[in-house]
Formats: structure tokens, sequence, C-alpha cells
């Protein structure tokens, strides 16, 4: 197995979110549409996920002129599954969040 396929370890944020089973907003930068569907203080945590997004490397300069070769990195996310007000679940990026102990 390559590198590439390997297992990619939970970070420890998004580990402590995990074992809390709860997370609330890192931050009042998260949107209030998006915000508004949830509870105050402690969201209910039902699952966790890690997603690889693709990078992009393009060797033909006719499809970027003046960039030879251009190389978009990989990205690897963590998405959490979150349990709206009203029973939903809706998936957000481990980043917006901190994990919210009783």
């Amino acid at each position: 197995m390559s590198d590439r396929n390997a297992e990619m370890p939970m970070p420890p944020e998004v580990q402590a979110i995990r074992d809390c089973g709860y997370a609330r907003w890192a931050s009042d930068d998260v949107a209030h549409a998006i915000r508004d569907r949830f509870t105050s203080g402690r969201i209910p945590v039902k699952g966790i996920r890690h997603v690889r997004v693709w990078g992009l490397q393009v060797d033909d300069e006719r499809e970027l002129p003046g960039h030879e070769r251009t190389m978009i990195p990989d990205e690897d996310l963590w998405q959490v599954e979150l349990e709206a007000a009203d029973g939903s679940h809706f998936e957000v990026n481990s980043q917006l969040l901190v994990a919210a102990p009783g």
C-alpha cells in the first residue's frame, strides 16, 4: 500500500470532539442561517468521517498559460455530522467546531 492510500490519523482536536460526543462552534464567524439550525451550546455529534479532496496537476501550458506545470495538492478534511434542533443531520468541516464537554 502506498502512502497515498494509508489511513489518515485523526487529529487530536477531532478526536476530542468524537470522544466528547458534543461540539460547539469554534467562533462566531459561522453564518447565522447555519447556526440557527442547532441548539445553542452543545450540539450532538452523530459521526465523523475523513474526506480527501483530490488535487490537480496540469502539464499542458495551453490549459493554464504561463504555467508549464501547475499542481494543486490533495486536501484532507474531517467532516463532523451534527444533529440539528429539528432532528435532521448536517455535515460540517471540523475546523469550524471544538469539543463541548458537559
